[in-house]
This record gives structure tokens, C-alpha cells and sequence, in this order.
């Protein structure tokens, strides 16, 4: 199953807010009705994104104006802005190119995720492995298998998956509703901690490597991902545990330098004060909700993308 295609002249996607309740595929025919699916959440994951950028070219006919609100819907994640760009450099050209790029991206997705998994579980060494990670990386991220979790995946595949750790990933919980639906599905052994838990599990021992996915990594291997990502990587750095980045090479961003030049979405207040609409706080209370956070290069022991593994 593809978290996203083109299906008959539309999008085709998963709606992933109703998960892991439901499982309902929207169809997308319009640029508007794309961009409050993404703004909503109901597709993410940085290789998606750029998936859905490409399709939405299509989907917008050659209205510059549109397209231009489309790349703009999420300034963090870098891959969105890619895949619009890659489809509308064949405006010039008629739809039928511009889709047949789009559909290029998507294939060229499912081939790298391939791969990413291969290499990233090349270079985890041992067997029996207990790994750590963070919001959601797997198909629900991508079209198909993920970036972090696609490691994980092809460990479990190759029997030497112990155990994985999935934390919950507040305030939308993409782990606890997203990555344990994956592996449940999978059938990989795992257990959900709160996010808190993280870097004091760390220091206990017992976990091989902490795998995390990105939204945009900065030419100095800076990486901004879900927010958590950094203390978990402090963690793993004091207690000694390989800390690995897993993210297409399009995600690699050389226009920005360093981290600090990364814009870090800030998402609603009501993401923070309410869970799945059950208010928690009281009313009145105010929020500050950055979506991620940036962790440093040197804090990262190696990126794995479809083409390379290099140590930043």
C-alpha cells in the first residue's frame, strides 16, 4: 500500500489524522484541497512531501500563483519545495511532462527508501539490536518503507531486530498513533515511551542506536527534525550510542549553511493545550509549539541517504 499516487487524474493519499483508528484514502483534486492536507497533517514526512509538491504541479495546471502557495505550505521540511520545483521545470513543456515527473519522484522515492534501509542496516553493527526513534519515518512518510523506520524495517526482515522504542512524539503523537500502527503491522517487537523517557533510557544501556528521519539537513550536517530529536541525540551522545540521521539526499539543503539559517515552523496553540480535541490546559492558557528542532552536526554520528553514508 502507498501512503500517496496519482489514481485516475488525482491524488491519491492517506488520510493520516485518522489514524490509527481509520484507515480512509482522500482524493485530492485541487491545489487548495492539497495544501489543507498538508497544513493539517493529514500527509507528512519530508519524501511525501515532496511527492505530493510534484503531483500538486500537476494538479495545478499551470497557475503559477497556485503552485507558488503549494511550495510555501511548510517552510521547515525542504523536500516539499524540491518536488514542486522539480515538477514545474516542465511547466513549459504541458501537464503530461509535468506529471511524468511528478511520477519519476514517486518511483525514484520507493528506489531510495530501498536502499536507505539497506545501507542503514549495513552499518548498524550486531544482531539482537534494541533502537530508539522518534516520530514517524516509515511508508507514512514516504510512498512506501521510509527513511529511519526502512532501516528498521529491513533489520526486522533480516532477524535482528530485538526490540525498537517508539517514542509517543508530543503534541500530535505521530509515534504512538502512526509508528506503532507500522510496526504492529510489520510485526516487529516494540514499546512506546514518553518522549521525556527517552534520553534517561538511554543512559541506562541496553539500546544499540537511536535512528531519527529529517526535514531539512544544512550543508554543514546540521539536521532539523521532529522536535525531541535534539535531547534525544544529547542523550545518546553522554551515554555513548550511535546516533544516526536517515533522509533521501534531497533532503540535503546546500543553500543553507548551518542550522540557524533553518526556519522552524511554529504550528497552533491548540496542538499543545488539547489532545485529538480534549482540552488538558485550562482556558485561556497560552502555548509556544516549534514543530522541530534542529540538532547539531556534531552530535550526529553518521547520515545515511540512498547514495552515501557520511559522518558530518
Amino acid at each position: 500500500m502507498r501512503t500517496i499516487d496519482w489514481v485516475d487524474g488525482a491524488i491519491e493519499l492517506i488520510d493520516q489524522t485518522l489514524l490509527p483508528d481509520e484507515l480512509v484514502m482522500l482524493r485530492i483534486t485541487t491545489v487548495d484541497a492539497l495544501i489543507e492536507a498538508i497544513q493539517r497533517l493529514a500527509v507528512r514526512g519530508a519524501p511525501a512531501l515532496g511527492v505530493a509538491g510534484a503531483f500538486g504541479v500537476a494538479l495545478a495546471d499551470g497557475d503559477r500563483k497556485a503552485i507558488a502557495r503549494l511550495r510555501e505550505a511548510r517552510p521547515t521540511a525542504v523536500n516539499l519545495a524540491w518536488g514542486v520545483d522539480q515538477a514545474a521545470a516542465h511547466l513549459e513543456e504541458g501537464r503530461q511532462a509535468v506529471l511524468a515527473r511528478a511520477e519519476r519522484l514517486r518511483d525514484e522515492d520507493i528506489a531510495a527508501c530501498v536502499a536507505m534501509g539497506g545501507r542503514g542496516a549495513d552499518l548498524i553493527e550486531g544482531d539482537s539490536l534494541r533502537v530508539m526513534t522518534i516520530c514517524n519515518t516509515g511508508a507514512l512518510a514516504a510512498v512506501e518503507r521510509g527513511t529511519a523506520l526502512g532501516v528498521i524495517q529491513t533489520l526486522h526482515e533480516r532477524g535482528r531486530l530485538a526490540e525498537v522504542l517508539a517514542l509517543e512524539t508530543r503534541p500530535l503523537l505521530q509515534g504512538a498513533r502512526l509508528t506503532a500502527w507500522e510496526l504492529d503491522r510489520m510485526g516487529a517487537p516494540y514499546r512506546l515511551i514518553a518522549d521525556s523517557a527517552g534520553p534517561s533510557l538511554l543512559a541506562r544501556g541496553g539500546i544499540d542506536a537511536v535512528l531519527i528521519g529529517a526535514d531539512r539537513i544544512a550543508a554543514n550536517g546540521d539536521t532539523a527534525n521532529k522536535v525531541g530529536s535534539y535531547s534525544l541525540a544529547l542523550g545518546a551522545e553522554r551515554a555513548g550510542v550511535p546516533f544516526f540521521v536517515v533522509a533521501p539526499e534531497t533532503t540535503i539543503d546546500l543553500s543553507t549553511p548551518s542550522g540557524e539559517h533553518i526556519e522552524i515552523e511554529d504550528r497552533a496553540e491548540e496542538e499543545i493545550v488539547s489532545v485529538r480535541g480534549v482540552r488538558l490546559a485550562p482556558a485561556g492558557t497560552r502555548a509556544l509549539n516549534p514543530a522541530f528542532d534542529v540538532t547539531p552536526h556534531d552530535l550526529i554520528t553518521a547520515i545515511v541517504t540512498d547514495r552515501r553514508v557520511f559522518r558530518p
